[in-house]
C-alpha cells in the first residue's frame, strides 16, 4: 500500500514540475502580451489625447494594476519633481527595474524601452510610429514563442510523467 501511495506521489511530482515548466516558457508570452498592450496604450493617449509622454505615464499607471502600473506613476511623479534628470533616464530606470522582474530576454527589455523612452523625435508622429515599429517587433516575437511553446509545452509535460514513470519503476 505505501508503495502505491508512493508512485503516485513520485508521478504527480514530476507531472507538476512538467506543468510548472511548461507555465515558466508561456510566462515571457505572457509578459510580452503584457508590453504590447502597455504601448497600445501609449499609442492611443498620444494619438487621441494628445499628451505629453510624461503626462502618458501618469494615466496609464492609474488604469494598469500591479507593479507596471506602479512603475509608471513612480515615472510621472518623478518627472514632476523633475530633479533635474530626464525623462529618459528616470523611465529607464523605474520601468527597467519592473521589466528585469518578469521572465524576458535583454532585447525585449531595451526593445521596450526604447520605444517609449525616444523623447528625442520632436514630432508625435515620429513617436508614435517607433511605439507601433516596437509592437510589431514585440508582436513577431510573440506568435513565434506561441508556436515554439504549444510543441515544446507538450514535450516537457511528456518528459514529466515519463520521468515519473522511469523512478517508479526503478524503485519497485
Amino acid at each position: 500500500m505505501f508503495r502505491g501511495v508512493g508512485s503516485a506521489l513520485i508521478l504527480a511530482g514530476c507531472l507538476g514540475l512538467g506543468f510548472l515548466s511548461r507555465e515558466k516558457m508561456n510566462g515571457r508570452i505572457r509578459a510580452l502580451q503584457q508590453m504590447m498592450d502597455i504601448l497600445e496604450l501609449f499609442e492611443s493617449e498620444v494619438r487621441y489625447g494628445k499628451t505629453v509622454l510624461p503626462e502618458c505615464c501618469g494615466r496609464i499607471g492609474n488604469r494598469i494594476r500591479g507593479g507596471f502600473g506602479e512603475a509608471l506613476v513612480r515615472v510621472a511623479e518623478k518627472y514632476r519633481e523633475n530633479a533635474g534628470e530626464s525623462f529618459e533616464v528616470i523611465f529607464r530606470e523605474e520601468v527597467g527595474r519592473q521589466l528585469e522582474e518578469m521572465p524576458l530576454k535583454p532585447e525585449d527589455i531595451r526593445l521596450f524601452l526604447q520605444s517609449i523612452s525616444s523623447t528625442g523625435f520632436s514630432e508625435g508622429q515620429m513617436q508614435l510610429r517607433t511605439m507601433e515599429q516596437s509592437r510589431e517587433r514585440l508582436g513577431k516575437t510573440k506568435e513565434k514563442l506561441e508556436r515554439e511553446n504549444s510543441e515544446k509545452g507538450r514535450i516537457v509535460v511528456g518528459l514529466g510523467a515519463m520521468s515519473g514513470l522511469l523512478l517508479i519503476l526503478i524503485l519497485w
